[in-house]
This record gives C-alpha cells, sequence and structure tokens, in this order.
C-alpha cells in the first residue's frame, strides 16, 4: 500500500494550494480518507475527512477556507486550501482508513509521508 502526498509548497497569506494524494494498494472507494497536519513543535491534528460516500468533515479552524474531496476513479483525494494563514504552516498528511477513527482518533491504516506547507506574510 502506497499513499503519496504532492502540491505542498511556499505561499503567501491569502494564497491558496490544493493538495493531492494519491493511494494505491487498496480498495480506494472502500476507505474513508483524511487530511492531518502537523506544525513546529506541536502535536498532529485532524484538518478534514471524507467518508466513502463523499460526507466531510473539517476542524473547526479551516472551515470555510479548505475543503477535502475525492476522484474515486483516480484513486485520489484532495484539500483545497483557500486563504491560508501562517498558522496553517505545518507538514501536512494523507491517511487512508474508516471514516470513524479519522473524525474520533485519527487511528487510521495507512499514511503517507507528508507534504509541507509554509504560509508567509
Amino acid at each position: 500500500v502506497q499513499v503519496v502526498e504532492s502540491g505542498g509548497g511556499l505561499v503567501q497569506a491569502g494564497g491558496s494550494l490544493r493538495l493531492s494524494c494519491q493511494a494505491s494498494g487498496v480498495t480506494f472507494d472502500g476507505y474513508g480518507m483524511g487530511w492531518f497536519r502537523q506544525a513546529p513543535g506541536k502535536e498532529r491534528e485532524l484538518v478534514s475527512c471524507i467518508s466513502d460516500g463523499g460526507s466531510t468533515t473539517h476542524e473547526d479552524s479551516v472551515k470555510g477556507r479548505f475543503t477535502i474531496s475525492r476522484d474515486n476513479a483516480k484513486n485520489t483525494v484532495y484539500l483545497q486550501m483557500n486563504s491560508l494563514k501562517p498558522e496553517d504552516t505545518a507538514v501536512y498528511y494523507c491517511a487512508a482508513g474508516p471514516f470513524f477513527n479519522c473524525i474520533i482518533s485519527g487511528a487510521m491504516d495507512y499514511w503517507g509521508k507528508g507534504t509541507l506547507v509554509i504560509v508567509f506574510s
């Protein structure tokens, strides 16, 4: 199983980025998918989750700015990030697992290695 993120980079505050995550070796459309992030010196936190059926949830600080979506035909999940703030700076991780676990515990089955997002003011 491979989970590979892409799309991170350096962006000015107020700008946008779209992260992509492709999962292989799993029955993609049977898995919930999640985006998590870890800022320097902080614990990893949930950003967004999407169920196999397309239900979504977002952490409060990103609601209205970030959108998670998935394309099952491409085995890919996306995180569209708009109105970025310096506090969004973190390594963003994609993970596959039960939707319930994504929301409640973060105990996902498969993880990518992360992609770095840096937002400067």
